[in-house]
């Protein structure tokens, strides 16, 4: 298991998000072992966040491609969660399962290709540095190279049971600012126009739309306004949370939305909507179901599969009509927290599944 050297080596460098030195010391780790398997690399530069990384290897133009996504970045700042363990049966620090266990997992799937001789065709690998806090800035340039792309497999976390993902919720963030007016509180009562209260009344209808039979939530998280007790206020904001299983609930929210913020539940107030869609819907499809029965049949292994609510960069590959499959990567648990952990077994399940596909894939120039 040298590839668990691999992931300590990586595991021990902190690339927090807005840490752009760890984050592109990761990348630079992921170079090397890529060039040695006769990748081509491509950095996609960024001044404020680590650099984007895409990897091509040799292009057939009789066989479909596949596209190999990952993100570089982890969830704690510097000197939080940096230590590394093993014990028996897991591994444990932060980005073991999410996702620098995943990235090894298609590295080492990839490795095994190399040695066995077999000449790596038509699949390309795609590290970016900001999933964590939305991939703000990289979906545009995911989206942009989908577009090449026949099939994706993401190397998020498996399921508990190895499953692979079909599904994933949108996710929408957005920011309503309220303006009305100051007056006094004791003298001057009627001649405001209160912020706050328009909040109240738009908060509620908002949280309305949520259908949970359907998958449809609408959370506000956030709320501020107001200068004082003695004051009508002169302003209010929330932040709230759109997740969605499907286009016509994403569809039905956003109108009404619309019709809340446009709506004065109190006299003299103002509301500007801003934010949005992050990550738009990846639905189950017959295009993805099918390929889990190819990949049943090339494998001879039963492959069990899941939707979850929440989102990866699997949702902007998905929506731009590539066949993806998310959850290619060890099981693991505790993500986001100091007590991460990935199961040192499901690294061997992982790497020999994707080992199949890679050889079946090069030769066969398809997964029919």
């Amino acid at each position: 298991m040298d590839y668990l050297q691999d992931l300590k080596t990586i595991v021990k460098i902190n690339s927090f998000t807005k840490n752009k030195a760890g984050v592109d010391k990761v990348g630079v780790v992921f170079d090397k072992w890529l060039e040695e398997l006769d990748f081509t690399k491509h950095i996609y530069i960024r001044e404020d966040i680590g650099n984007h990384r895409y990897y091509t290897s040799k292009d057939n133009p009789n066989g479909k491609k596949l596209l190999l996504l990952g993100h570089l970045d982890t969830v704690f700042a510097p000197e939080k969660f940096e230590t590394y363990k093993e014990d028996d049966g897991w591994v444990y620090g932060a980005g073991v399962c999410d996702m620098k266990g995943g990235n090894i997992v298609a590295l080492e799937a990839l490795r095994e290709i190399k040695k066995q001789g077999i000449e790596i065709q038509n699949i390309d690998v795609l590290f970016v540095s900001d999933e964590e806090t939305g991939s703000d800035d990289s979906k545009y340039l995911t989206a942009e190279l989908a577009k090449k792309y026949d099939y994706c497999f993401v190397y998020e976390a498996s399921g508990k049971n190895l499953e692979v993902v079909t599904a994933r919720k949108g996710v929408g963030t957005f920011f309503i600012d309220i303006e009305g007016k100051a007056s006094h509180a004791g003298n001057h009562y009627s001649d405001g126009c209160d912020a706050n209260l328009e909040l109240s009344y738009k908060l509620q209808e908002l949280v309305k739309l949520t259908d949970l039979p359907k998958g449809t939530t609408l959370n506000v998280g956030k709320i501020d306004g107001g200068i004082g007790a003695n004051t009508i206020s002169p302003y209010a904001k929330m932040t709230f949370e759109l997740r969605y299983k499907d286009t016509v609930e994403r569809d039905r929210v956003l109108k009404e939305i619309d019709k809340i913020v446009n709506t004065s539940y109190v006299d003299g107030t103002t509301s500007t909507l801003s934010g949005g869609i992050q990550r738009d819907v990846m639905q189950t499809s017959q295009a993805s179901l099918n390929l889990i029965k190819n990949i049943q049949n090339i494998t001879g292994q039963t492959l069990p599969y899941e939707e979850r609510g929440g989102v990866s960069d699997a949702n902007i590959v998905s929506s731009n009509g590539v066949v993806t499959l998310d959850g290619f990567g060890p099981y693991g648990d505790g993500d986001h927290t100091i007590y991460e952990r990935a199961s040192k077994s499901s690294f061997i399940s992982r790497i020999e599944l994707s080992r199949k596909l890679f050889e079946y894939f090069i030769k066969n120039k398809d997964f029919n």
